[in-house]
């Protein structure tokens, strides 16, 4: 049977157990589905949330919950019996449970601490003590330690009694008595060496480690930089205090991105899904960047405006006001966008700022040219168009300038765009700010205002005793 119709045959039979209201039938079900399967049921059929999650095994709950938005999540514990919640809060992993003890009100979090028993009650309080995005909030205090002294023999002993709890055992720790940590081996190593050799005899030193108070961001450039599943996590005096896995990194990589692409886009980072949002919140997260994009805008007013008197002079240099400030817009945007994603991903640090800017000049000045010849061509097709009785005349007798002027003010605009825009995610970072907030429409709208200028000082530069 393909794979899609046998997919098919599994949600109907689902669904069938679920009206039967066969509880015992619908608990072996969904036992023997896949976590996905399970996680997706779960997105389609809200209205059958609690009865699902209140038949499944626990520890195979706990692994569907942790995959679930934090709406469904809220609604889940919301409905669920207390007895239930707290069997499911207490199986979580003590990361997983922090991730949504966060997103929660402080009302609601007291009431649900209150459910866990006191040694994971102990573990969670810790945890979201450190500071909001730190790597604190995303570890976990289930990991396999052993010592230099150790036997391979005795770390494979150790392995099967403790494992079992443990987040991974891909890579193992090794600490002092001090617990301090000395350095980690892969599982691998320690499978493939001989049973009497010491744990001393395999490490190289050569350990790479998170400080629980580093930023998350910051946490996943590590990771992609080193390809590890896990890494160690110690104070400021260099104690194992637990370990952040890829699956936690993957998480933070989701949320950075959805967070940046919302500022790219002019708007505040929503706290929630874009559905579960209230309406307000949601006006008030995007009505700050409106009024400071419009406010800019009016500056644009202002300096046209300023150069009214040019305008009525020339009329024929306001036709081409729009596409001068689109041309800058865009540059800026573009830049912008590429600088913000490469600072993202550790492509582009601050130190290089000169190689950024060197690029850029070269780029706007051959885009700027690229578009501004292009201008230039469309102007001369119009007037011959023109010359020979197709069209009307827009451009008058000095034409040729007017071209000129659209040309070289396209090289400079969109140059100042693209520096505009490659620059100020820099900057913002500099200042310790996020550079995603040097979003697009922001770019845009700054450059808006001094193309405007450009354009017409390089009017003058043509037009000046002619047209103006």
């Amino acid at each position: 049977m393909p794979l899609e119709d046998e997919n098919i045959a599994i949600k109907d039979q689902f669904k069938e157990l679920l009206n039967a209201n066969d509880l015992s039938a619908l608990r072996e079900f969904l036992n023997d589905q896949n976590i996905s399967n399970v996680v997706e049921w779960i997105d389609e059929y809200p209205e059958y949330n609690t009865k699902i999650m209140a038949n499944m095994a626990i520890h195979r709950a706990a692994s569907v919950f942790k995959n679930l938005d934090i709406s469904d999540q809220r609604r889940i514990v919301r409905e669920l019996h207390p007895f239930k919640t707290a069997e499911l809060l207490n199986e979580l992993p003590p990361d997983d449970r922090t991730d949504f003890f966060e997103e929660l009100p402080k009302e609601a979090l007291r009431s649900l601490i209150k459910l866990l028993n006191p040694e994971e009650r102990k573990i969670t309080l810790s945890l979201l003590g450190y500071p909001e995005d730190s790597v604190g909030r995303l570890m976990t205090p289930d990991y396999v330690y052993v010592h230099t002294y150790n036997t391979v023999a005795y770390v494979l002993d150790v392995i099967r009694r403790v494992a079992k709890n443990s987040e991974t055992i891909d890579v193992i720790y090794v600490i002092n008595e001090k617990g301090e940590l000395l350095d980690d081996i892969r599982i691998r190593d320690i499978i493939l060496a001989s049973p009497d050799k010491r744990v001393e005899e395999l490490i190289d030193g050569r350990v790479v480690a998170l400080n629980v108070n580093d930023d998350q961001e910051y946490a996943n450039q590590v990771f992609q930089m080193n390809n590890r599943v896990a890494l160690p996590v110690t104070d400021d005096n260099n104690i194992l205090l637990g370990i952040v896995t890829i699956d936690d990194m993957l998480w933070v990589a989701n949320e950075e991105f959805s967070e940046d692409m919302q500022k790219m886009g002019g708007t505040e980072a929503l706290d929630e899904p874009y559905l579960d949002t209230p309406l307000f919140s949601l006006i008030r997260k995007r009505a700050g960047w409106l009024i400071v994009l419009f406010i800019g805008e009016l500056f644009t007013a202002t300096a046209m405006a300023f150069f009214s008197d040019e305008i009525d002079k020339a009329v024929v240099l306001s036709y081409f006001v729009p596409l001068i400030m689109s041309s800058g817009g865009n540059s800026g945007s573009q830049a912008s966008t590429l600088i913000i994603q490469a600072m993202a991903v550790g492509d582009v640090k601050m130190s290089d700022w000169w190689r950024v800017m060197h690029r850029e000049i070269y780029s706007g000045v051959i885009l700027g040219a690229i578009l501004g010849l292009i201008g230039f061509i469309r102007i001369v097709i119009w007037h011959f168009a023109m010359a020979n009785g197709l069209i009307e005349d827009l451009y008058g007798q000095h034409w040729l300038l007017v071209a000129f002027t659209v040309g070289v003010s396209l090289i400079g605009v969109v140059l100042w765009g693209s520096l505009c825009g490659s620059m100020l995610p820099i900057i913002l970072k500099k200042l310790g700010a996020d550079p995603a907030a040097s979003s697009a429409p922001f770019v845009a709208t700054l450059v808006d205002v001094t193309g405007l200028i450009i354009y017409f000082t390089v009017a003058y530069f043509f037009l000046a005793g002619l047209l103006l």
